[in-house]
């Protein structure tokens, strides 16, 4: 239950002055539901007004507050659309107010001829003529205290203007009371933060530029606030999984070392290290929660192989979930491959599987007869009954948040929590390794398998795509096969497949029916058998949209053409440009670009320069953000309001360190300073920490 205290700060929208059901859903629009949102929507820029100069000193446009006397109207003609005027004075200089579309008889009574006035707002200098259009404030001397001397500027959306967005945020700061400190005295002192209710206040009263940017005293408090909550709630999941009995799997020498001998190369150092990692792991009592992280072609399927018959030699079965059935079917023959001659029994199930075929391998699972099962989500439907489960390798993490991998891990037998390993291709930065999977401990494989050779990336103008046809013509002649990506086009798959056919017809008129096309809207069986065909030589280019990205396998493929490269993201290029290099012949990435902005630029310069896929996701969260580095919808990545990882990041591993802190001395957060905590856990909305606190 959210406590008492909280309940003004989670009243709708409506009950604030002036906001009515209308008002309510335009603020709903963007995502401004209730007063505590409303607390977390602080302003991007001020406008000064404290700027008062005599009308004789203004000699450019700006934003000032003067006082002047009201000397005449001049109203416009019947049926014109000159706008109205109205000319004032002070001491020694004149100035023109000018209003559009205006109700005469309203301006005549906020401005009488003859009275003073304060009027603020941009004054503009016309040939020389002072005049300022539609004035923000027009008041007397006595209600001076109306017109702020620094004004907060909100986000806005359409039909709530500036001035009533302001007025909005104001009645909600109205219901701001002070809550128990849930921050060390310590740290507030030696990071000059000040409690959180003045944090609050001070971040929507700015006061100068330098009160609007992320590293000032009253935002950091704040976006740590919001981290140290994201932490908490990680970490107390981390914890209760930690408590679940889990099975203690140790790793018995006979199937590794045949597998060991079976491989025609020696495991790299990070194998080596990751591999040690995830075998400590599972010989312990409690269930295993660990994510491996790989560059591109760093050679994880290995590693979760070793962990795999780890549980195949405690006579248990292990399970590895892909995210697509090509990469399911990939794994399961490189599998198989890796496997020969031992006494291991690996087997495949896509939602492709049907009939017979399916219940006979159903029926084996249930009795045991299967020791490794490859597959899509398909894996974990109610009918799929395995005789013992003891771990689940998903390939593709980011496409599963935090509740999924609890859901997950429920699935082994009864009673005892199954191990899980995680797996991305995606190298993520570590402050994003923090927020999205902190309820994990992460393995990274930070090296490539000897014997690869570089990637010759080179960036060319689309203009020369014949010269680029031409280079693979003769590429091909000597052997070489292609991939050749077309463009993201606006977010529709529609047109992404428009301009893949575009260029599938215009290639397989050079190379008769020597190329073929591969996008998301084919048949998973037409897909793999396009694929096969790539894979086994009958086709030398592989025209397709993004759906290669992920884990697709063929080393005789050595270049890679991606068109309009400037509208991928980093990480994404990278992505693709793995997918060649495998094999022994030299490779080349073509990235082709259309019109370019500075940041896309930015990104070409970086794949030029670099293969490094961890310095590169560093870059492209600089770049570009959380949210579409690993695309926020599927990426279990937590939704921050106030916090932001691009320019804040430096404070999360100040809270997840802050986090186990707390829970070593307060495991459950009983203490006087624990009490607060659970307040700030519900403030930000990381219920589910609560919930496992109290389940525990």
């Amino acid at each position: 239950m959210r406590p008492e205290i909280l309940y003004p700060f989670f009243a709708e929208t409506v009950s604030l002055p002036g906001v009515g059901g209308r008002i309510a859903a335009l603020l709903d629009k963007i995502t401004l539901r209730r007063v505590v949102d409303l607390f977390w929507h602080l302003p991007v820029d001020i406008i000064d007004r404290r700027a008062c100069p005599a009308l004789a000193d203004i000699k450019y446009d700006q934003i000032v507050t003067v006082q002047v006397t009201i000397d005449s109207h001049d109203p416009p003609p019947g049926g014109t659309r000159r706008p109205y005027r109205v000319w004032c004075h002070d001491a020694n200089a004149r100035m023109q107010l000018i209003f559009f579309h205006a109700k005469g008889d309203y301006i005549q009574r906020q401005l009488p001829v003859g009275e003073v006035r304060l009027i603020s707002g941009r004054v503009e200098v016309y040939n020389e003529q002072l005049q300022m259009s539609h004035p923000d404030y027009m008041v007397t001397l006595d209600c001076k205290d109306e017109i702020p001397r620094v004004e907060p500027v909100y986000p806005l959306t359409a039909g709530i203007s500036g001035k009533a967005m302001a007025k909005i945020t104001r009645g909600a700061l109205d219901r701001l009371i002070a809550l128990p400190e849930w921050q060390d005295k310590s740290l507030l002192d030696r990071e000059g933060w000040p409690p959180w209710i003045m944090a609050v206040q001070a971040a929507h009263n700015p006061v100068n530029h330098g009160d609007l940017q992320p590293d000032s005293p009253a935002r950091q408090r704040l976006a740590y606030d919001e981290f140290l909550a994201n932490q908490l709630a990680l970490e107390i999941m981390r914890r209760q999984h930690q408590k679940k009995p889990g099975r203690s799997l140790m790793a018995k020498g006979l199937l590794k070392q045949q597998l060991l001998d079976n491989l025609p190369y020696q495991l790299t150092e990070a194998q080596r290290r990751s591999a040690g990692e995830i075998e400590s792991d599972l010989a312990q009592p409690f269930a295993m929660m660990r994510l491996l992280q790989g560059d591109v072609g760093s050679g994880k399927t290995v590693v979760a192989l070793l962990a795999m018959l780890t549980a195949a030699a405690n006579g248990a079965q292990a399970a590895m979930i892909a995210p697509t059935e090509i990469l399911a079917r990939q794994h399961y023959s490189s599998l198989r491959e890796m496997t020969k001659g031992m006494d291991i029994t690996i087997a495949v199930l896509t939602g492709r599987d049907k009939g017979k075929a399916r219940e006979k391998l159903l029926d084996d699972l249930r009795a045991g007869n299967i020791d490794i099962l490859v597959g899509t989500h398909a894996l974990f439907q109610k009918d799929v009954a395995y005789h013992d489960l003891a771990l689940a390798v998903v390939d593709e993490q980011h496409r599963f948040g935090v509740e999924q991998r609890m859901a997950l891990s429920a699935k082994g037998r009864q009673g005892t929590a199954m191990d899980v390993l995680a797996m991305t291709a995606t190298p993520i930065p570590r402050t994003l390794t923090l927020t999205a999977y902190g309820d994990m401990d992460v393995s990274r494989l930070d090296e490539k398998p000897p014997g690869r050779l570089p990637i010759d990336t080179r960036v060319i103008a689309l203009n020369r795509l014949d010269e680029v046809v031409q280079g693979m013509r003769r590429a091909i002649a000597s052997g070489s096969r292609a991939f050749w990506i077309c463009p993201l086009v606006e977010e529709s798959e529609v047109l992404d497949l428009a301009a893949a056919e575009e260029r599938f017809r215009h290639l397989d008129q050079i190379f008769k029916g020597r190329t073929g096309l591969i996008h998301g809207k084919m048949k998973a069986r037409d897909k793999d058998a396009v694929m096969a065909r790539f894979a086994g030589g009958d086709l030398d280019i592989l025209v397709a949209t993004t759906v290669v990205e992920v884990g697709v396998d063929v080393p005789e493929a050595s270049i890679m053409v991606i068109e309009h490269a400037e509208r991928f993201g980093l990480s994404q290029l990278h992505q693709l440009r793995g997918r060649i290099g495998r094999g022994t012949d030299k490779s080349t990435c073509l990235l082709l670009y259309g019109m370019m902005t500075a940041a896309a630029k930015a990104r070409l310069k970086i794949m030029r320069e670099t293969e490094d896929g961890f310095l590169i996701a560093e870059e492209d969260l600089r770049l570009r953000g959380a949210g579409e580095l690993l695309g926020t919808r599927q990426s279990g990545l937590p939704d921050f309001r106030v916090a932001s990882l691009e320019e804040q990041g430096q404070l999360i591993a100040m809270a997840r360190d802050d986090a186990r802190l707390i829970l070593h001395k307060d495991p459950a957060l009983k203490s006087e300073r624990g009490r607060a905590l659970r307040i700030l856990l519900y403030l930000f909305e990381r219920d589910e920490g609560v919930k496992y606190l109290t389940s525990g």
